[in-house]
């Protein structure tokens, strides 16, 4: 069976003030039906963009995909029309963006903007559409639906306008839902709901999901493959539970090591926090040919500011780009 969404040596670049940069550097995976994976990395590692790119959104005279293929269902989403990602967005790929209270219009209700899509995409009437749209918010599990139906989305909580947001994304039952950060700025709480929620959907639709994150405790709640991104580049990539029992790559390893734990005894003394020194390298530094990660690495070699390294595979599709992968 043909893969649902296969992305080939995709290399999307911006335009600065410094010259071109590729945000994205060679970039290739592949998303099967019903599957589930995530972007993981820093802020400014390309994970939102290659949402972006997936979605035909990039920014209008700033950003274009330079070189590569992005095939969904065999079509190469690189040279579709206007028109026809038009039809595709909302319809068979969905996107839940990281800020659902600026995602939102504010002078429109949230059943309102529902059923847009409804009527746009699925041809309903007003009243088919209101109807659905009531259907839709029970379904997020927003309580009284048909009475929250017409609030406008300063009226719902931070969680609500996610759910909404989630409402919308899965209107058309897409073949495909990207979540850029789906639970940013929500208490734990909100944001176990929000991932027992995905995943029941998932569960009820087959519909695959490709999540977006810096959350290493997010990824291993709900998602089975993993791609660990660095400067526009894959740094990782493999089952969720392989990489975190192993990780093959320091960038990954520290990902990790960053994760906050709860210690059983309140009387023992907590270790300090570990973190990765440094931050991701400006936009000029993409597209070096060297590893982009060597100024934070604490296993760094000369060889690794020379040149940059190959993705070194590991078995059951676990693979890293990393000069001492077999060292970790």
């Amino acid at each position: 069976m043909a893969p649902l969404l296969q992305v080939e040596n995709l290399r999307v670049e911006l335009r600065t003030r410094a010259g071109v940069a590729p945000v994205i550097d060679n970039l290739s995976f592949v998303l099967g039906e019903s599957e589930s994976i995530s972007f993981v990395g820093e802020s400014g590692c390309g994970k939102s963009m290659t949402a972006l790119a997936i979605m035909g959104l990039l920014p209008e005279g700033i950003g274009r995909i330079a070189s590569g293929r992005i095939l969904f269902n065999g079509e190469d989403l690189t040279k579709a029309t206007d028109a026809r990602l038009r039809s595709l967005r909302g319809n068979d790929i969905s996107m839940i963006f990281q800020e659902p209270m600026t995602s939102l219009n504010p002078v429109y209700t949230v059943g309102e903007q529902i059923a847009e899509v409804l009527r746009r995409h699925q041809g309903l009437g007003r009243q088919a559409a209101h109807d659905m749209a009531v259907e839709l918010l029970d379904a997020v599990r927003i309580p009284n639906p048909r009475g929250r139906v017409d609030d406008y989305p300063f009226q719902m909580s931070g969680g609500q306008r996610q759910r909404v947001m989630i409402a919308i994304a899965l209107a058309c039952k897409p073949k495909i839902l990207i979540a850029d950060e789906p639970t940013t700025a929500l208490d734990v709480t909100v944001q176990a709901q929000i991932f027992d929620l995905l995943r029941e959907l998932r569960r009820q639709t087959g519909t695959a999901i490709i999540m977006i994150t810096h959350d290493m405790g997010a990824v291993a709640a709900m998602v089975e493959r993993m791609i660990v991104m660095y400067a526009g580049r894959k740094a990782e990539v493999g089952p969720v539970d392989d990489i975190i029992a192993r990780a093959r790559h320091p960038y990954t390893a520290g990902l990790i090591n960053c994760v906050p734990h709860i210690v059983a005894d309140p009387t023992e003394v907590r270790g300090e926090l570990n973190e990765i020194p440094g931050i991701v390298p400006g936009l000029a530094e993409f597209g070096q040919d060297r590893c982009l990660f060597a100024s934070r690495c604490h296993m760094v070699q000369d060889h690794c500011l020379q040149e940059r390294p190959p993705e070194k595979p590991f078995g059951a599709g676990h693979a890293a780009a990393c000069w001492r992968a077999e060292e970790m």
